[in-house]
């Protein structure tokens, strides 16, 4: 069988060779050098469970070198490169990323499993994050503290500024391989950071190609690396004393896991997710649901933003529901490379597994499956919606205390306000709410007391670019990601105290 990524363009030739098979052998990018390994690990597409690639499984020697230049060389090289050199390498990026679009959204659609339009999607905020790096600089220009507001500091000043820390280790998800890469390797390294990549183990491939464009960007090459390892061998590589930041977006099981093993650095992590969203009885029911839908399926509801939980004022609820069902219902399910596809396959087999067991619990304690629930395929799936009358056993639902990570969400009624915050607040997530309607005190009184890091008003969850920032409370994360926020939690503030004493510069009275 003919293998189905076709990568066209020569730019990135030399990255990778194509065996007899036709399984592309890919290199990776460490400090200036491709290099491969002599172990390999499969790399298969979520369309059909085809081996697409294999990459390299880098042992620890090739990593150790690798943190040893970035921390010794790399550090100090972008440090030294000038603040405006390196945002016009950014800008060289984008146009790079520009010009070799088409193969960055081949390997997202094969690779990835998401339709062309959400490839697309997914390489254009790329650009434009890479052109929004002016924004970020913003906030690294830091403070100046006169001292004549305590006896202490008479005669003296300080300066407060902000520093690189060093290397920062970023961290992937599946999700969105290339644009979670491009927003981090952005924010980390236009302040002057050494940046290191762990790729996800599924589809790394984006990254691979991202690397390749940053090389020929002009990019300092000791300040770069991708170390192609899976998650459950990276302990070492995060516990390194080497890494001085770690920037992580994944479940919060794996964020638990990094915390644990890690030691003590400054840390940025976008965990697990899965909104509620909270409909109140004067919402537009067409347009609410329609909005509700695609929260629930866009990218096949593989978004930490996506929603999982939908509580509706009792008043609108029947009518709400019914416009949900015929939506969810008019989702064409099926391979992403096909233009009538809204929704493409789930990243493996498993995952839709996980996604069926947890409906089929759900259904035993006495939930009520009102559209979906089937496989279609060994990575498909409908778009689901489980109605729960009997509110008491949400608690013990996994599709109330857990983050299913498919296109999945509960839904249920409330009488009054107070219900739907304690309903949306006890589950152990707090990344982002949708509230739907127009009551400007329902809608206040949600904004206090909901524990999210993000509310959106007649909108569902996006994270879009970052213009805005977004980050979790609860188990859903640390800091902020955000265009001039992120830049907060990779950069270290220094203060630098000058003291003028006996020097007669202030004639206090």
């Amino acid at each position: 069988m003919a293998n189905i990524l076709e990568l066209r363009d020569e730019f990135f030739k030399d990255i990778y060779s194509v065996d007899e098979k036709g399984v592309y052998e890919f290199k990776t990018y460490v400090t200036g050098k491709w290099v491969s390994a002599k172990k390999k690990r499969d790399v298969r597409s979520p369309i059909d469970s085809s081996i697409i690639a294999r990459i390299p499984r880098l042992d620890w020697s090739i990593i150790d070198e690798g943190l040893r230049i970035l921390y010794e060389k790399g550090r100090w090289v972008i440090r030294d490169t000038p603040g405006e050199k390196r945002l016009n390498i950014l800008y060289r990026i984008a146009d790079l990323m520009e010009e070799h679009k088409e193969d960055l959204v081949n390997a997202l659609v094969i690779n990835a499993g998401k339709t062309r339009k959400q490839a697309l999607g997914e390489v254009n905020a790329s650009i434009e994050r890479l052109r929004k790096a002016e924004l970020d600089v913003r906030k690294i220009f830091g403070e100046y503290i006169p001292g004549d507001w305590t006896a202490h500091t008479l005669e003296s000043e300080a300066v407060v500024r902000r520093e690189p820390y060093g290397v920062v280790l970023n961290i992937i998800p599946f999700n969105y391989p290339l644009f979670d890469t491009v927003n981090k390797f952005t924010y980390s390294s236009i302040v002057g950071n050494a940046v290191a990549v762990k790729p996800p183990s599924a589809d790394p491939l984006p990254i691979l190609l991202f690397a390749k464009i940053v090389e020929e960007a002009g990019f300092p090459a000791e300040a770069f690396a991708v170390f192609t390892i899976p998650g459950s061998e990276s302990d070492k590589l995060v516990s390194d004393i080497r890494i001085h930041v770690i920037n992580l977006t994944g479940s919060s099981k794996t964020g638990k896991r990094v915390l644990s093993v890690a030691g003590i650095k400054q840390f940025v992590m976008e965990l697990g997710g899965g909104d509620p969203a909270i409909v109140l009885e004067d919402a537009d029911p067409n347009e609410t649901a329609e909005k509700i839908v695609t929260g629930m399926t866009s990218y096949s509801g593989q978004r930490c933003d996506a929603i999982k939980l939908i509580l509706v004022e009792e008043k609108l609820y029947d009518e709400l529901k019914k416009r949900i069902v015929e939506k969810l219902s008019k989702i064409v399910v099926g391979d992403p490379r096909n233009e009538e596809t809204a929704m493409g396959p789930l990243i493996d087999e498993e995952t839709v597994d996980d996604m069926l067991k947890a409906v089929r619990e759900a259904e035993k304690m006495g939930a009520k499956i009102l559209y979906g629930g089937k496989r279609l395929g060994p990575t498909y799936v409908e778009p689901t919606l489980v109605e729960v009358h009997d509110k008491s056993i949400l608690p013990e639902l996994r599709l109330y205390r857990e983050e299913i990570f498919a296109p999945v969400a509960i839904i249920t009624w409330f009488k009054d306000l107070d219900e739907a915050i304690k309903i949306a607040n006890n589950r152990p997530y707090g990344l982002d709410a949708a509230v739907f309607g127009y009551n400007i005190a329902k809608i206040r009184k949600l904004i206090r007391y909901l524990d999210v890091g993000a509310i959106y008003i007649n909108e569902y969850p996006r994270h879009g670019v970052g213009y805005y920032p977004f980050g979790g409370r609860k188990e859903s994360g640390i800091g902020r990601e955000g265009i001039g926020y992120s830049v907060e939690y990779v950069t270290a503030w220094k203060t630098i105290v000058y003291s003028y004493k006996g020097k007669g510069v202030w004639p206090y009275t």
